[in-house]
């Protein structure tokens, strides 16, 4: 099988390119060449943007299966109309769970959850994606499958402060600093670590199936915002010093300082509870299994972070937002 993706080395898609290339899967990636490489694929060096160019680079190639890592808006779903309509057999977009109704209505999310979130642009403009696919699945016949990954970690640290490609979080915790979570702490959430979103996703790929079909694929263990930030810091060889504040008051806090909005993420997504119901991947993938637990997983990205100094990124504004916080209403 002979597949394009179009990203494949960030947080999600390295796992699924090594998983790939272990699988036999004849793989290329094409990227602008920034990280590092991953061993056994074919590497396709162009930005996807510059339409002319990878037009030329793409022009004799027919695949079996493109999935598009980075595609973000209707533009990018119309480029890539333009690109694949008549060289792929399956093209399949990365879009995200967190574009499911918010608030929910129902705890349980499932694929014909409503989509629709008004906090975060990001959700909004990955339903406006999935929304002209399946126009043209429809009325063009192009052969899509949407994916919906929920909050993956492999390479980031998946909290909501200090977290993600910050080790500021894990930083405070080692020097017995007090670290903060949203509300207090008991809403539901579900991580997955990539290596198991992956092994969902491979049984994806040709899967004819899956054509004109959206999936989530997540974890079934569930875990407390308390129990993410206690797992976290068991990992990292300590005990959490938790201070509960409001969401609604780290996301003003956050606009009025000028640090980054928190309102989409945290507010649109992150303060809401998440638990979601895999029946449908696993009657299309019957292999699908998760194997590793938060506690375990996370120890493996720990363990990544410290290996190289230069990921250790240590956010002095997140600092300074963290502490304010905690100044305030700690």
């Amino acid at each position: 099988m002979k597949v394009l993706f179009i990203g494949g080395t960030g947080n999600i898609s390295s796992a699924v390119s090594k998983m790939a290339v272990s699988k036999g899967i004849n793989l290329y990636l094409l990227n602008r060449g920034n990280r590092d490489s991953i061993e056994g694929v074919k590497q396709m060096h162009t930005d996807i943007h510059d339409v002319i160019k990878t037009k030329q680079l793409l022009s004799t190639e027919k695949w079996d299966v493109v999935v598009n890592w980075v595609a973000f808006t209707v533009d990018d779903i119309t480029r890539d109309f333009e690109l694949f309509a008549n060289s792929t057999k399956q093209y399949i977009f990365i879009s995200s769970a967190s574009a499911y109704q918010k608030p929910p209505v129902n705890h349980i999310i499932t694929e014909s959850t409503p989509l629709v979130n008004p906090f975060w642009e990001y959700s909004r403009n990955k339903i406006a994606c999935e929304e002209q696919l399946m126009h043209l699945y429809r009325t063009k016949g192009f052969p899509i499958t949407i994916v919906r990954p929920s909050h993956t970690y492999n390479t980031v640290i998946p909290i909501t402060l200090g977290g993600w490609t910050e080790y500021t979080t894990v930083y405070r915790m080692k020097k017995g600093l007090p670290v903060v979570v949203q509300g207090d702490g008991t809403s539901l959430w579900t991580l997955t670590h990539a290596k198991d979103f992956a092994r969902g996703f491979i049984g994806l790929l040709g899967n004819i199936h899956a054509i004109g079909e959206a999936f989530h694929i997540t974890s079934d263990e569930i875990l407390s915002w308390n129990q993410i930030y206690e797992t976290l810091a068991e990992a990292a060889g300590v005990k959490a010093n938790i201070v509960h504040i409001p969401t609604k008051q780290i996301c003003q806090y956050a606009d009025k300082t000028g640090y980054p909005s928190e309102f989409g993420s945290l507010w649109g997504d992150k303060s809401h509870c998440a638990i979601f119901d895999n029946t449908k991947i696993k009657q299309f993938v019957p292999e699908y299994k998760v194997v590793i637990p938060f506690s375990e997983g996370i120890k493996e990205t720990i363990k990544w972070f410290e290996a190289k100094p230069e990921r250790m990124i240590i956010n002095e504004a997140t600092n300074n937002l963290i502490d304010g916080l905690i100044k305030i209403w700690g």
